[in-house]
């Protein structure tokens, strides 16, 4: 029997491809796990692993979709930042933050592009699979919750610098570079102007001195974050955008390890959540216009109409999904992602060890 695709397998795929895509919990691990553990009919229609399955085509729409909610919700940025790379290529320089950031999401997306033209087909044939998919994806969480404790040290000990060079009891030694961005710039001139713990700022932007209360969405806050990005090095830009390559094994969050590398790099959460999506935005829309052209098969035809109705789903849950992050990430962290990643990995492995 030929597998086909439901509308109601779409819709529910779709939700869950639209959150988990900008939640740092894997969408390509839900996408095997949830057909895995409904099972019956889902389990054959919604198989990861063959060549001509119609779900990798639903899948590869669904991808387009999720691109163009990010697009969508990051357009001003993007028409900026479009801009400042053309401008950098016809003056043949680099001038300003955001022809700089410009070139870094360019050269940060390479690694992930390149890797997954190679190796994504070998990896999705080879670890597509439930059980894979589950390990991976507690794996992905322990990572996360290792970041976490990681970066706490590494704010508490910056903030402890800041403190005894203001009261002078170290005004002879150089603020650490850990974290540099959740204390101000410490590691530029303007390293006495404090910035809140990124837990708890309370979405106040510290910088030159000034203090700027902000709402969610404004173009001064989004400027500001892409001019502490902008600061990246050429290698820590890149080594952060290598992260993403994690996100070809199933269980394994591109936002996630993207979030996590960001940390370890010393950016803010929210200024790390940025890169993150920003970075997704290309690789996710390039990957899939390039596989696009398969779901206008005549073997695919079936799975236009569900294919649509999913995308419809799976963008509308990504662009109130990264809304909703693009908050979130101002005050918390990535700590009940992980946890989550933990018990669903864990858990999905037990069952399916025990029903197999």
């Amino acid at each position: 029997m030929t597998p086909t695709i439901t509308y109601l397998e779409a819709i529910v795929i779709g939700i869950v491809q639209g959150v988990s895509e900008m939640f740092p919990v894997s969408s390509l691990g839900h996408s095997v796990l949830v057909p895995a553990l409904v099972g019956g009919s889902w389990a054959r229609d919604l198989s990861m692993t063959g060549d001509q399955s119609p779900y990798l085509a639903l899948l590869v729409a669904m991808h387009v979709a999720t691109a163009l909610a990010l697009v969508v919700y990051f357009w001003r940025d993007w028409v900026r930042l479009i801009g400042a790379l053309i401008t950098s290529v016809g003056r043949r320089r680099v001038r300003t933050s955001d022809e700089r950031l410009a070139w870094l999401l360019v050269l940060a997306t390479l690694p992930v592009g390149l890797v997954g033209l190679l190796l994504e087909h070998a990896l999705r044939g080879a670890l597509g699979r439930p059980v894979p998919a589950a390990v991976f994806l507690t794996v992905n969480g322990v990572v996360l919750v290792a970041v976490e404790r990681i970066h706490r040290h590494q704010a508490l000990a910056a903030r402890t610098a800041v403190t005894e060079r203001r009261s002078g009891s170290r005004s002879d030694q150089p603020l650490p570079r850990t974290d540099r961005h959740a204390t101000g710039d410490a590691h530029t001139p303007q390293a006495g102007t404090e910035a809140v713990d990124t837990c708890t700022q309370d979405k106040v932007l510290v910088r030159a001195g000034e203090v700027s209360s902000v709402r969610d969405g404004d173009l001064e806050t989004a400027r500001a974050a892409d001019q502490r990005l902008s600061e990246l090095s050429v290698r820590e830009a890149v080594v952060i955008g290598s992260a993403q390559c994690l996100a070809l094994l199933p269980g394994f969050s591109r936002s996630g390890v993207t979030i996590a590398a960001g940390l370890l790099g010393g950016l803010r959460r929210e200024d790390a959540a940025r890169y993150a999506f920003l970075l997704a935005t290309p690789v996710i829309l390039a990957a899939g216009l390039l596989k696009i052209p398969e779901l206008f098969t005549p073997a695919h035809a079936p799975v236009l109409g569900p294919a649509l109705v999913g995308s419809v789903v799976a963008g509308l849950c990504a662009y109130v999904s990264v809304r909703f992050l693009s908050a979130y990430f101002r005050t918390r962290t990535l700590t009940p992602f992980a946890l989550y990643c933990v018990v669903a990995g864990v858990g999905s492995l037990l069952f399916l060890t025990m029903t197999a």
